[in-house]
């Protein structure tokens, strides 16, 4: 699992192809895998890339296999929606018994989601757990819980997918909350106590650093604020262009800010890779400042983890470790209420750790707190009036109230939220909105079928007659999170 990432070692080879576009997809090259050793690879390359006729494109194949770079399911029939989705499930199953090129090993089968992304997702992967259970595939999602405690164990944290070049960041924490799925699924809290060490290293892994913090300043994924108090951020360890978005990430750098390329990352960490949510002016991505920001979500689920680890302390009779998680989350949720509620919009937003005040950017994470049921009766009263009256659109809800063109923004609809939404919108007795979100995102999913008879990655939530579009690469089908949420909300 500390093995080198194999892209180092054909630096001056994958710079090339990536700088060429041989690949209008570069994540193409990210994920190839050699045929043949390095060494050699790399020293034909150096004897054969100056003759005449050389074609770069036709050596990369020669000498890499591309096999399952892209996952596209055609049918000549197109099936009820629920049997496509089941049909699903056994064609997104992959396993990796041993490491291939970037792809990490993992002990157990896995679902990607398809598309371009054909290995193993870390926040993806709670949300395609919805629909397993729906399905009644309990071995599958006792897999994934396994294998994110595999690579917790191995590598301290669930990189945000399993390929080396993600192994300097994680993606938004779940790992407490599937458990909770697996909970409710079968009812055995032995699935808590068989996953505190895992809990505990997790957990180690978002707070490392907080001890060495003066106020006023951060360290990696913890920051300090002026008044003492301790929050967490989105970070990333490199501060190198994304190997999958090389060429994007360079080209984007020009006359960006300082440490773009760690910003960029960080925020590849939340998931939200892109949005005006972390832009200085809200419009450009060269403006990016992922780091100086703590965000709502994050903080959120770090709280679902301390609940979780208090539950799993208490239940192995760890009486020091149970006062401990308890008073952690205790002063989370007071620390979640001061810094990332607006009494000025009545809304959750993330908080700007240099300005040391609220960012201005609406968004949807905003739900995570009446989502994990963090927020009290009046805020979720607010909450839920800047929802439908700012997010709610025909086609589901928004991510944020912006349209930039980054793919996070408006006008797209991502399954995610729509769960989160229906989910919190159902802890504090709004049914009807609840209705609304599910039927609304639900009828958009049912009509891109019906007339492409593919599941999408994000939808457009204005136009339901457009397929989304925006970010760095065409929209995806397969998709695990949609498959997995329609099945869960049309359960409800």
């Amino acid at each position: 699992m500390n093995k080198q990432l194999y892209i180092n070692e054909i630096q001056v080879l994958f710079d090339d192809v990536q700088r060429a576009e041989v690949f209008e997809d570069q994540k193409m090259m990210t994920d190839a895998v050699p045929m043949f050793p390095v060494s050699e690879i790399n020293a034909s390359y150096e004897k054969k890339k100056g003759s005449e006729g050389f074609d770069l494109k036709d050596f990369v194949r020669a000498n890499f296999d591309f096999l399952g770079a892209k996952i596209s399911i055609q049918r000549e029939d197109q099936l009820p929606i629920e049997e496509h989705i089941e049909k699903l499930w056994d064609e997104l199953t992959r396993t990796s018994y041993e490491e291939k090129g970037t792809l990490l090993k993992l002990p157990k089968p896995y679902i990607v989601p398809g598309g371009r992304f054909n290995e193993f997702f870390y926040w993806d992967s709670y949300f395609i757990m919805l629909g397993l259970q729906v399905s009644g595939r309990t071995e599958m999602m006792e897999n994934i819980v396994e294998n994110c405690s595999y690579l917790i164990q191995n590598v301290g944290f669930v990189p945000n997918a399993s390929r080396t070049h993600f192994l300097s960041r994680s993606q938004p924490p779940y790992f407490s909350l599937m458990l909770d799925l697996v909970f409710e699924t079968n009812n055995d809290e032995k699935i808590y106590t068989q996953y505190h060490d895992t809990l505990e290293k997790e957990y180690a892994f978002w707070m490392s650093g907080e001890e060495w913090l003066d106020n006023d300043s951060a360290v990696k994924r913890v920051a300090k604020t002026k008044n003492g108090d301790i929050l967490n951020r989105y970070y990333d360890t490199e501060n190198t262009p994304r190997p999958e978005s090389y060429l994007i990430d360079i080209e984007d750098s020009e006359n960006a800010g300082e440490e773009f390329y760690r910003n960029i990352r960080s925020a590849c960490e939340s998931g939200w890779d892109f949005s005006s949510r972390w832009f200085a002016d809200g419009e450009h991505i060269q403006t990016i400042e992922t780091l100086n920001i703590a965000e709502v979500d994050l903080n959120s689920l770090l709280w679902h983890l301390e609940k979780t680890l208090a539950k799993s302390s208490a239940l192995l009779n760890l009486g020091e470790k149970e006062i401990y998680f308890t008073e952690r989350a205790a002063k989370r949720r007071q620390m979640i209420n001061t810094y990332f509620w607006d009494k000025n919009t009545g809304c959750y937003k993330d908080y700007h750790l240099k300005k040391h005040k609220n960012t201005p950017s609406e968004h949807i994470a905003a739900l995570y707190p009446l989502f994990l049921g963090l927020a009290d009766q009046t805020q979720a009263e607010s909450v839920a009036q800047n929802i439908e009256e700012k997010f709610l659109y025909r086609g589901g809800l928004v991510t944020t109230t912006k349209k930039t063109g980054q793919q996070w923004d408006l006008p797209n609809a991502w399954a995610p939220y729509q769960w989160l939404g229906f989910k919190a919108m159902k802890n504090y007795g709004f049914d009807e909105l609840a209705e609304e979100i599910k039927n609304n995102w639900c009828g958009n999913v049912e009509r891109v079928y019906s007339n492409t008879g593919k599941l999408m990655e994000k939808y457009n939530a204005l136009d339901t007659e457009t397929i989304a579009g925006g970010g760095e690469y065409p929209n995806q089908d397969g998709f695990g999170w949609t498959n997995g949420v329609y099945l869960k909300l049309k359960q409800n």
